[in-house]
């Protein structure tokens, strides 16, 4: 059963724990102790989320696989400036 969650994770990416559960057609109680086994081993991370869809509030447990980092943001990122006259100072 752990194999299939992992298939479906590699397969879906980062999921919250009720589409999990539907989507494998796993009870919620038998999915928990599945994932808290997996988190344990090292191979899911686990994390409790609130989500607001269609101003429903939404708690669950979020799960990704643990060598799977999200992607990065789109655009700019924030850091160091460069100075517009830097290229007109000269060393001495």
């Amino acid at each position: 059963m752990n194999a299939s969650i992992l298939k479906f994770l590699r397969a879906n990416g980062e999921q919250l724990d009720a589409d999990i559960s539907q989507a494998l057609d796993i009870p919620m109680a038998q999915l928990k102790t599945l994932v808290a086994q997996l988190s344990a081993s090292g191979d899911v991370i686990c994390c409790k989320v609130t989500r607001f869809i269609e101003g429903r509030k939404i708690e669950g447990i979020s799960c990704r696989l643990s060598c799977d980092l999200p992607a990065p943001a789109r655009g700019r990122k924030p850091g160091v400036k460069k100075d517009p006259n830097a290229d007109l100072k000269y060393p001495e």
